[in-house]
């Protein structure tokens, strides 16, 4: 699962609001050569969107905006394979360690980089990457931890992720370009696969 992530080097940031959506979003996504979904939990759709997603055996599919433990457990009897949170949390992170799902907490600072390494964690996210300054602020706080990688998320886009994905540090990008909501929710699925295509391209080696 994480091969898959560091080989396409970008993981789609979903948010869902009909789950009778999800399907579809699902079959993009892998039409466009990226088989890979982070369903956040921003909506009341979200754990059934999930759950559907999660049932392509084609598609990796993850979590994410967890805030609680039992954010985690829901997420895994629905499929994830996967976890991401906007901060970090030791609730969240003891119970993905307990039930072996792979976590990638939001961080900020060097001080939540270093809870997150004290909790086993060396592969975090980046957020809001740009908000936070981009590649230069991320380039910057990535130079006293040689060992932890980052998944910068937040403001990414097809303009902008060669840039993080330049950084030795950066083993993936997260975006939401190619699955706006406003797209899933139209049904413009045709544009999800083609922006899909280009984001592929973008963050190729």
């Amino acid at each position: 699962m994480t091969n898959l992530i560091t080989a396409k080097r970008i993981v789609p940031v979903v948010a869902i609001s009909d789950a009778t959506k999800a399907a579809d979003l699902a079959a993009a996504l892998i039409e466009g050569g990226l088989p890979i979904a982070e369903v956040t939990l921003r909506t009341p759709a979200s754990l059934e969107a999930l759950r559907i997603m999660a049932s392509n055996s084609k598609l990796v599919t993850g979590v994410g905006s967890l805030r609680t433990a039992d954010d985690v457990k829901k997420a895994v009897d629905a499929g994830a394979q996967f976890a991401v949170s906007a901060g970090f949390s030791p609730s969240v992170a003891a119970e993905a360690a307990r039930l072996k799902l792979p976590y990638f907490p939001g961080i900020a600072t060097p001080t939540e980089i270093l809870q997150a390494l004290d909790a086993g964690i060396n592969t975090v996210k980046f957020f809001p990457a740009e908000t936070l300054g981009g590649v230069s602020a991320l380039k910057a706080m990535s130079a006293p931890f040689p060992g932890v990688s980052f998944m910068p998320t937040g403001g990414v886009t097809a303009k902008n992720a060669a840039e993080y994905l330049a950084l030795a540090c950066v083993v993936a990008v997260g975006g939401s370009w190619m699955v706006a909501q406003a797209l899933v929710d139209s049904g413009d699925f045709e544009t999800v696969i083609s922006l899909t295509k280009e984001a592929v391209e973008v963050c190729a080696p």
